[in-house]
C-alpha cells in the first residue's frame, strides 16, 4: 500500500508536468493528464497497473476525488441565482440529453442494421456527460460567462437524466429477455441516496464551516467532512446499492453554498483550491489509465457512427433547447462542444451493459464493449480539444490563460 502510495504521488507529479507541457502549445492541462494517464496505465508502460488501480485504498482515494469534483457544481448552485435560469437550464438539459439519445439510437439502427433494443443501449450510453473534463477547462482558464455558467448547473442535472434513462432502458431491455419487470424503486435510490448523503453531510458541513477559521482548520473540516461521506458512500455502494459519489458532493456543496456567507464561502473555497486541483488530476488519471490507445487504429465504423451521432445530438439538442428557453446566443451556439467529454460515465455504462447483456446476447455485449471503449480513447482526445474551443469562441477564455493552476502547483 505505501509503495502503492509514493507511486501514485509521483504520477500525480507526472500528470502535472505533462499537463504544464501541453498548457506551451495552448491546448488544456487536462489532456496531458488523460495522456499521462494512458501512457502510465495497463495498456501502454504498465506502471500504473492492477495492482493500483484495483486495489481499495486507490478507490477510496478516487470516490474523494469524485466528490471534490461533485463540489466544483454544487458550489455554483445558489438557490437565489437559479431561480432566474432554472427553468432554461433544466429545458436545454432535457433538449441535449434525449436528442443525444435518440441520434445514436437510431444512428445505430438505420446505418449498422442493429436490433433496436441494443441500439437504444447505445443511445443510452451515449446520453451521460463527464463533468471533470471540462469542468478543469472551465478552473484551469477561469472561464466566465453564460456558456459556463449554464454549463456547472447543467452538468449536475446531466448525471441524473443519463443515471434516469440508462437504468430504465437496461432495465426494459434485459426485462424482455428474461421477463422481468424494471425496478424503478432502485433506479430512484441511486439518485436518492447520493443526493440525500450529501445533504445530511451538508448540512453538517455548513454549521461546522459557518465560522470563520484558519486555512489549516478549514482544509481540515472540509477533509474530514468528505470522508465521512466517502465512508458512508463506499458502506452503501458495498451493501444497499451501487451510487454516484459526484451526485453526493454536488449536495454536499450545494447546502454549504447556501447556507454560509458568500464572503465566508469564497475564502473556503479558496483554501481548499489547492486539494481540488489534486483530486482533479487523480480523477483524471483514473479516467484515462484504462483507456487502450490501440483501440484508435482497430476503431471501425460503429465508433465513427457512435462519436458523430453523439456529437451531433449534444450540438443539435443544445442548441435547440437554448433557442426554446431563449438563452443568450453563445449558449445555443457553444454548449454542444463542450458537452462532448464522457468516457468515465460511458465505461462505467458499458460495464453495467456488458455484464447485464452478456447471458443472452454475448455477440452484441462484445459489439457494446468493443465500439464504447475505442470510442473513449478517440472522443476524449477530441473533445477535450472541442470544449477548450468553445469556450474560446463564446470569448469566455483569452487567448492568454490565467495562470490559476499554476497557484495550485505553487
Amino acid at each position: 500500500m505505501i509503495k502503492g502510495i509514493v507511486l501514485l504521488v509521483l504520477f500525480i507529479t507526472l500528470a502535472l508536468l505533462m499537463g504544464k507541457l501541453v498548457s506551451k502549445i495552448h491546448l488544456p492541462a487536462i489532456l496531458g493528464w488523460l495522456l499521462t494517464g494512458m501512457i502510465i496505465g495497463p495498456h501502454a508502460l504498465n506502471w500504473m497497473d492492477s495492482s493500483i488501480i484495483d486495489a481499495q485504498w486507490f478507490h477510496i482515494l478516487s470516490n474523494i476525488g469524485e466528490v471534490f469534483v461533485g463540489m466544483l457544481i454544487g458550489t455554483e448552485l445558489i438557490l437565489k441565482e437559479l431561480k432566474k435560469s432554472g427553468k432554461q437550464i433544466l429545458i436545454i438539459c432535457l433538449f441535449e440529453g434525449i436528442t443525444s439519445f435518440i441520434f445514436v439510437s437510431v444512428a445505430f439502427f438505420i446505418f449498422a442494421d442493429i436490433p433496436m433494443p441494443i441500439a437504444l443501449v447505445f443511445g443510452a450510453i451515449a446520453l451521460a456527460t463527464a463533468p471533470a473534463p471540462s469542468l478543469s477547462i472551465v478552473k484551469e482558464y477561469n472561464a466566465q460567462g453564460p456558456v459556463s455558467k449554464t454549463l456547472i448547473p447543467l452538468a449536475a442535472l446531466d448525471d441524473i437524466l443519463a443515471l434516469i434513462v440508462f437504468f430504465l432502458v437496461i432495465g426494459l431491455v434485459s426485462g424482455s429477455m428474461t421477463g422481468e419487470g424494471v425496478n424503478v424503486f432502485a433506479i430512484l435510490m441511486m439518485i436518492v441516496l447520493p443526493l440525500a448523503l450529501g445533504a445530511i453531510t451538508g448540512l453538517i458541513g455548513a454549521k461546522v464551516l459557518k465560522k470563520e477559521c484558519n486555512k489549516w482548520q478549514t482544509i481540515l473540516k472540509v477533509t474530514a467532512l468528505i470522508i465521512l461521506t466517502v465512508a458512508i458512500g463506499v458502506y452503501i455502494n458495498e451493501n444497499i446499492l451501487s451510487i454516484n459519489l459526484v451526485l453526493s458532493g454536488i449536495s454536499f456543496a450545494a447546502f454549504i453554498a447556501n447556507m454560509v456567507e458568500e464572503e465566508r464561502l469564497n475564502e473556503i473555497m479558496k483554501d481548499i483550491n489547492p486539494i481540488m486541483g489534486i483530486a482533479l488530476v487523480l480523477v483524471i488519471l483514473d479516467l484515462g489509465a484504462p483507456l487502450d490507445y490501440n483501440l484508435i487504429f482497430g476503431a471501425g465504423l460503429l465508433t465513427a457512427i457512435y462519436i458523430i451521432s453523439r456529437g451531433l445530438g449534444k450540438i443539435v439538442g443544445s442548441y435547440t433547447g437554448g433557442k426554446i428557453s431563449k438563452a443568450e446566443k453563445n449558449v445555443c451556439k457553444y454548449l454542444g462542444l463542450s458537452l462532448l467529454p464522457h468516457s468515465g460515465v460511458s465505461l462505467i455504462f458499458t460495464g453495467i451493459a456488458v455484464s447485464t447483456l452478456s447471458p443472452y446476447v454475448p455477440e452484441h455485449a462484445a459489439m457494446i464493449q468493443g465500439t464504447i471503449a475505442a470510442a473513449a480513447v478517440i472522443n476524449e482526445i477530441i473533445a477535450v480539444f472541442l470544449a477548450k474551443q468553445a469556450f474560446k469562441m463564446s470569448g469566455e477564455i483569452k487567448l492568454e490563460k490565467k495562470e490559476r493552476l499554476d497557484e495550485v502547483i505553487n
